[in-house]
């Protein structure tokens, strides 16, 4: 929508200074028909083309303002309020079963997750979702007071997400973590993992003001709960799940083991 609305002032913009799109076109140096796609919205406003746009149409600074509203997102839509929640949260339980909680992965891991996502996005995008999920990792080491504890499957250590090195990396980023007296990682092996283990991932918060949150992701899909009944029966689950996972030293022997077998 902001495309559109942008292009749509593009249009606008350009019919009241009096200029043909061929004529416009020709000032930014781009073909009539690149910028037709701009002002219908199927293309995103460049920079470039929003600066001489505003010069050349005088829409003194209207344009080029415009720039700020069209920089991708920082995460997707339908996470963007449990990220809210997360950067003020005092207490977070986070349930994964077949990749490394976001929190705890290495750059490398992200942007290999991100940069292979479907549908697919371009590096702009990818590059700001990264940088994004970076800056949420610094409350585990800027907030001391703040609690983590995750629960990691075991197929999550062996899904090989950008090769073996990449993967011993991320072992390596696992245990760093775990050195940090708010944080901790229990690894659930195989044999251990109840069926209920094996239908996703579930993550609990605790805000500032004592109220507790549940989510969830699936595929396209994710669910924010904050009925009690609903938090209550995630909590129980996450309860459980974690009674049958290793203790931290146990689990720290663990993530070495499959590092070395990687």
């Amino acid at each position: 929508m902001t495309w559109r609305y942008c292009g749509d002032q593009l249009r606008l913009w350009r019919t009241h200074a009096g200029l043909t799109r061929e004529e416009l076109a020709k000032e930014a140096d781009y073909d009539a028909e690149y910028l037709k796609s701009m002002e219908q919205g199927r293309r995103r406003p460049t920079l470039r083309m929003l600066r001489i746009a505003d010069q050349v149409c005088r829409a003194h600074g209207i344009l080029e303002s415009s720039n700020e509203f069209l920089k991708p997102e920082r995460c997707h839509q339908r996470s963007s309020e449990f990220m809210a929640l997360e950067a003020d949260a005092i207490a977070l339980h986070w349930y994964e079963n077949l990749l490394v909680p976001g929190l705890l992965q290495t750059e490398e891991y992200a942007r290999e997750l991100m940069g292979n996502s479907f549908p697919p996005v371009d590096d702009e995008t990818v590059e700001t979702r990264v940088e994004f999920r970076l800056q949420r990792q610094e409350r585990l080491e800027v907030e001391p007071t703040v609690l983590f504890s995750f629960v990691v499957y075991e197929a999550a250590l062996r899904t090989g997400v950008g090769g073996a090195e990449l993967m011993r990396r991320q072992l390596d980023r696992l245990l760093e973590c775990q050195r940090l007296r708010n944080v901790s990682i229990q690894i659930l092996p195989f044999g251990r993992a109840p069926y209920q283990a094996l239908s996703g991932p579930v993550v609990l918060l605790e805000t500032a003001e004592h109220d507790t949150y549940a989510y969830s992701a699936a595929q396209g899909a994710s669910t924010l709960q904050s009925e009690a009944s609903d938090v209550s029966q995630l909590a129980h689950l996450y309860g459980m799940i974690r009674m049958q996972a290793l203790g931290v030293e146990d689990s720290d022997a663990y993530i070495r083991k499959v590092a070395k077998d990687l």
